[in-house]
């Protein structure tokens, strides 16, 4: 995937194993950038599976994030973060850390509460 769409990459399109998003900054870009990328897949003989597709949405759910005008993290998943019970062995901290280093971006100075 990462070949087929090279040129695409960080451009209008971020890939993750077989997710592909495309963003744009406007509505006609954005139908100029599903072309162009659907051209490729069929270049490739790649197919879609428009179960999964959405097409022009404001705002998507993407790899436990919410997409729109920027990123930011699922609303689900930090009230599992807040729900979470509290660790009582390491192995159970581990996990705890895991789910919420993902969003560590979102939180400052997450490594000093960590």
């Amino acid at each position: 995937m990462n070949k087929v769409f090279k040129h695409f990459l960080r451009r209008f399109v971020l890939l993750f194993f077989d997710n592909i998003l495309v963003y744009s900054r406007t509505e006609e870009e954005h139908w100029d950038h599903l072309k162009r990328l659907l051209e490729v897949l069929q270049e490739h003989q790649l197919r879609a599976n428009l179960k999964k597709c959405c097409f022009a949405q404001a705002s998507v759910e993407y790899l436990g994030h919410v997409v729109s005008k920027g990123v930011a993290a699922d609303q689900s998943k930090i009230e599992a973060m807040i729900r979470w019970q509290v660790p009582k062995n390491l192995r159970e901290l581990r996990g705890f850390l895991g789910l919420t280093g993902y969003y560590r971006r979102f939180v400052k100075g997450y490594s000093s509460i960590a």
